[in-house]
């Protein structure tokens, strides 16, 4: 809203003189919103500014009209003098006040600019003047062939002297020999980019140089103002005026800088622009910790030219690690003793939150010391350890509280023998000491060899001691670990950063051939870096070159027996490291196709329409109807890492993973051939590996063939019905039994309407009307059941032969169509009822009619599709779901099923529309309650009853087609669709036959019939009878 108060203006040539008075209103209106307005008055008086600004105060209380006409009553809360004018007759002479300057429309009609006195009048502009902000410019200039000199620093100050509320510019440096000049550019007053880029366009040309700007003050910024919480979700959001070309974050800290991708942490959100704010990225940080302190700063790039902004972001810390450790490390008890004082130290890396530390133990324990230790903060207690023997372990407790009352724990078992306990005695083994533990502990020396950080542990059973287990892990490998843990949160995460994590990974590995513990240790690590890796590669795309390295290095990984640690880990161990390798060589880009060849990995790619790859002398062989690249790992030496839920059935040394990408293939076959290996087991059995349950599966694989020295196994799945409306193979189990239950009631229920329309035909079919609906509903039944029988006979398609499961696709794309084309011809007949009620359909031409769309149409559809795909030699159906192909959005014969589906039900949706409406319009115009009642209950009946019959519920399955199989509307679609569509026979039997009044009582009256005639032969018997008695 503009408060404006401005009575008229008076030119006087006597000299009189004027005085123009801008100021900046503050007004609060309704409910105390506040609003910026400006006040202009004039008055022929010579008058003193503030003596205005003075009966301005003394008047709070305006009145005002907004741009609608309404009047509002505002308060003023402060008013500011912006602008004089003083005008002598035909002189005017108008100035800013300070800290404002001349607007940027003042200063591009009138030239007014900066801080110059203005001989214009322009009364009629607002504003006149603006508030002066401070905006700085700073850049580079990189010089071809010449070296920066002063005259050059003189033309750039010219150039940009051309930018509204100039101050100053310096050349801050020069560098590379004086080939790059640095300088920065103070201003206070906003401007576009497109006059920005101009003056740095005319001065490449000038310079024959390329010239880099970064702005400050252009872009608002809003982000917390105060401390956070640890492990809190803040955002920062950064808004510009102009469109961009693109925008990004960066964080920076003392020593390094990041830029921001998205991640575990980093949610980056480009799509929050307004009409207001045309570019505008915000960030949130999802749990943030010590590491995401530091100062954020968003960009907007255009050209040559980046607008940015900064802010500092503080974080409450917490100590990511807690080191306990006990001195001395067992409590060894005796009959004398009741107590035992032991030392616990608490060590975090220095922080500059000011902690609050607590020690808890059960009897007390007390803070003996604080102190500084390198880069490690060091806190001392001592707790008295009773004798008295407990069921549960004792132990202490150690809390760090930071400013924001936010607390983080860490606890230490101490172990403490009993007397008459057992325990295990101390044993040096390995050069390292182990002390006297109870029976049931594990003690845990931290003490690694150098160049490497963790721990070992040994439990102690009995009396006896277990071997070593190490988590000594070396220290490269280690921050290697902590590099992948930042790229998977989104610190940094670019292709050059991933390549260098392959890299260094790959160099470390290189050390992976020997069965000690500490390889073991590494290894883990190494897996848990695959593992990172993997996960980030769900949201950044990861380059082709990091291919060798990866495969490299996973490769490596294989070559010791990962021996020193049980079972169990190294199941989770392997299994791990499958899902990881799998994942990221799925989600690495290619656009290569010369495979990688390592001694335990061996990757080939294939986008040909039949790929046959051979990997360790594994053949594979896949079928594909797209331009999906198939690619495929072979693996050496992992089954025997592999849990192994077969029993003792001996494991093939060769594991082989198939992954399609940017695929749309509906269903996949796979046959892999393998090479018979010496065992003394001979019964075969085709697996595959269960991400999910972390056990081999039988599942959908099938050994073909078991002879000579090769197996061969094919691997594929059954098809559910929403196969027909699906991009993809979606089906289940759940599904499945679904689909085959819906199937066979419908079939049956198709049939018991056939056989009532046949009994009732001649009772109820006594009206042209009748006739029309009672011809579509037998031909839509009869289409159902035919589309529905060759669907189920179609359901194990690996079963049928070519021929066969193409007869099946073409009779299920014909009787489905033809089955909704009587569907549209009863829908247009009820329509043309409706509207045109005094011009009735002829019998003759009706079946015509619906003979050509029920009948001709169908054929001609199905007939031209599989023509013009043989003719194209594109694929009509798909051999592994006997049914069409999809490809993309308009590529593939499902279109063919699809375009006139999608045609036909949104006639039929029209047509309820149609039917509905009507029902309302005929409702009783007084609109009582209890007709709204009756006209909601028709609504109702029509809905329910002809939604069935006109095939509406087929539009789920184009849902399928829009949702991402992801969403958990895709799933509720799915099963919707599958359960309404199966047994659409059965709904058709309900709504269509029984619900309909006159096939009811014909079917009764029929019954009825029969039962009076057999008790009137049954009473001429009896008359009979008694006459011969008689």
């Amino acid at each position: 809203m503009m408060l404006m108060a401005k009575p008229r203006v008076t030119m006087c040539a006597r000299g009189f003189v004027f005085l123009l008075g801008s100021v900046f209103i503050l007004c609060q209106v309704h409910l105390k919103d506040v609003y910026v307005a400006e006040l202009m008055l004039e008055t022929n008086i010579t008058v003193e500014a503030q003596r205005m600004l003075s009966a301005l105060d003394n008047n709070r209380q305006f009145q005002v009209l907004d741009n609608k006409g309404d009047s509002h009553n505002v308060t003023m809360t402060h008013n500011v003098l912006v602008a004089e004018c003083l005008l002598v007759g035909k002189d005017i002479a108008c100035n800013c006040s300070d800290d404002y300057i001349w607007s940027n429309e003042i200063c591009s009609t009138y030239n007014c600019c900066h801080g110059s006195t203005c001989k214009q009048n322009m009364s009629h502009i607002t504003p006149l003047c603006i508030a002066k902000v401070k905006v700085q410019i700073n850049g580079s200039v990189i010089l071809n062939e010449q070296i920066w000199d002063a005259g050059k620093t003189t033309k750039l100050t010219e150039e940009f002297q051309g930018l509204h509320g100039f101050e100053y510019l310096n050349v801050t440096g020069q560098r590379l020999s004086n080939s790059i000049a640095d300088f920065e550019v103070a201003l206070s007053v906003k401007f576009s980019t497109a006059k920005l880029q101009a003056i740095l366009t005319e001065l490449e040309t000038q310079f024959q140089a390329v010239l880099w700007v970064d702005t400050m003050g252009l872009v608002t910024m809003e982000s917390p103002q105060s401390q956070v919480c640890y492990e809190s979700a803040p955002f920062l959001e950064c808004t510009f005026d102009e469109e961009t070309d693109s925008t990004g974050w960066n964080m920076s800290t003392t020593h390094q800088r990041f830029e921001l991708y998205q991640g575990s942490v980093v949610k980056l959100n480009f799509s929050c622009s307004t009409k207001e704010h045309k570019s505008c990225v915000r960030v949130t940080l999802e749990k943030v910790t010590g590491i995401w302190a530091g100062t954020y700063e968003c960009g907007f790039t255009t050209g040559s030219v980046r607008h940015i902004a900064k802010s500092k972001l503080s974080v409450a810390l917490l100590p990511e690690d807690i080191l306990l450790k006990i001195k001395p490390l067992t409590v060894v008890c005796s009959d004398e003793q009741t107590r035992e004082k032991v030392e616990i130290t608490a060590s975090i890396s220095k922080s500059i939150e000011n902690y609050k530390v607590q020690c808890r133990y059960i009897d007390g324990c007390t803070m003996q010391s604080n102190t500084t230790d390198g880069n490690h903060q060091i806190y001392t207690f001592t707790a008295s350890i009773s004798c008295k023997e407990v069921s549960n372990a004792q132990s202490v407790t150690v809390t760090f509280k930071n400013s924001k009352g936010q607390e983080r724990n860490s606890e230490v078992d101490i172990p403490v023998i009993y007397v008459g306990k057992k325990f295990c005695s101390e044993e040096v083994y390995d050069g390292q000491t182990w002390p006297k533990t109870p029976q049931g502990d594990t003690a845990i020396n931290r003490t690694c060899p150098v160049g490497r950080v963790g721990y070992k542990s040994r439990t102690c059973e009995g009396t006896t001691w277990q071997p070593v287990f190490s988590n000594c892990v070396n220290q490269e490998l280690n921050n290697i670990l902590s590099s992948a843990d930042s790229f998977i949160q989104g610190l940094g995460a670019n292709k050059e950063f991933a390549q260098t994590i392959f890299g260094q990974l790959k160099n470390s590995s290189t050390k992976f051939d020997s069965d000690t513990d500490d390889t073991t240790a590494d290894i883990s690590t190494s897996i848990n870096i695959l593992d990172k890796m993997a996960g980030a590669s769900q949201n950044v795309e990861l380059p082709e070159e990091v291919y060798d390295d990866f495969i490299n290095a996973a490769s490596n990984m294989l070559n010791s027996s990962w021996g020193g640690v049980n079972k169990s880990i190294v199941y989770d161990m392997s299994s791990n490291y499958l899902q990881s390798v799998e994942v990221l060589v799925k989600n690495i880009k290619v656009n290569r196709s010369v495979g990688i060849a390592s001694e335990n990995l061996e990757l080939k790619f294939c986008s040909d329409s039949d790929c046959q790859i051979s990997v360790f002398d594994v053949n594979l062989n896949l079928n594909k109807t797209d331009s999906g690249i198939m690619k495929t790992i072979g693996v050496k030496n992992l089954m025997d890492k592999l849990k192994n839920n077969f029993g003792n059935r001996e494991r093939n040394s060769l594991l082989v993973s198939a992954t399609l990408v940017d695929s749309n293939d509906s269903s996949v076959e796979i046959t892999l051939d393998f090479p018979k290996e010496q065992h003394a087991f001979n019964n075969r059995f085709c697996v595959f590996w269960n991400t999910t349950e972390r056990e081999w599966s039988e599942a959908g694989c099938t050994v073909k063939s078991d002879a000579g020295n090769r197996t061969l196994c094919e691997c594929n799945h059954l098809t559910s019905f929403s196969i027909l409306m699906a991009k993809s193979d979606i089906s289940t189990e759940v599904l499945d039994i679904i689909t085959f239950v819906g199937l066979g009631v419908s079939i049956c229920s198709l049939l018991i309407f056939l056989i009532v329309e046949f009994v009732v035909w001649s009772g109820v079919v006594k009206t042209n009307l009748s006739h029309f609906r009672h011809t579509a509903m037998v031909n839509i039944a009869t289409f159902l059941l035919l589309a529905d029988s060759c669907f189920l006979a179609s359901t194990f398609p690996e079963s049928l032969s070519d021929t066969v499961c193409l007869v099946l696709t073409i009779c299920k794309h014909l009787f489905f169509l033809a089955m909704f084309s009587w569907m549209l011809c009863l829908s247009v007949m009820l329509v043309h009822q409706l509207i045109f009620v005094f011009s009735p359909l002829r019998k003759r031409l009706f079946m015509f009619l619906s003979g050509v769309v029920g009948y001709f149409c169908p054929v001609l559809i199905v007939g031209s599709s599989y023509v013009f795909y043989k003719y194209t030699q594109k694929p009509y159906y798909n051999r592994k779901t006997c049914w069409l192909v999809f490809v993309k959005l308009l590529d593939g014969s499902l279109h063919a099923f699809l375009i006139p589906v999608g045609t036909v039900i949104l006639t039929n949706l029209f047509a309820m529309v149609v039917v509905i409406s009507t029902l309302v319009k005929s409702s009783t115009p007084e609109g009582s309650k209890a007709n709204d009642k009756e006209t909601v209950k028709s609504i109702l009946k029509v809905v329910i009853f002809l939604t069935p019959i006109f095939g509406v519920t087929w539009i789920i399955g184009f849902a399928l087609l829009m949702l991402e199989s992801d969403s958990p509307m895709f799933h509720v679609a799915n099963y919707s669709f599958t359960i309404l569509n199966s047994f659409q026979g059965f709904f058709l039997l309900v709504t269509g036959c029984f619900a309909e009044p006159k096939v009811r009582e014909e079917l009764y009256r029929l019954i009825m019939a029969k039962s009076k005639g057999k008790s009137e032969s049954m009473k001429n018997l009896t008359s009979t009878t008694y006459t011969k008695d008689k």
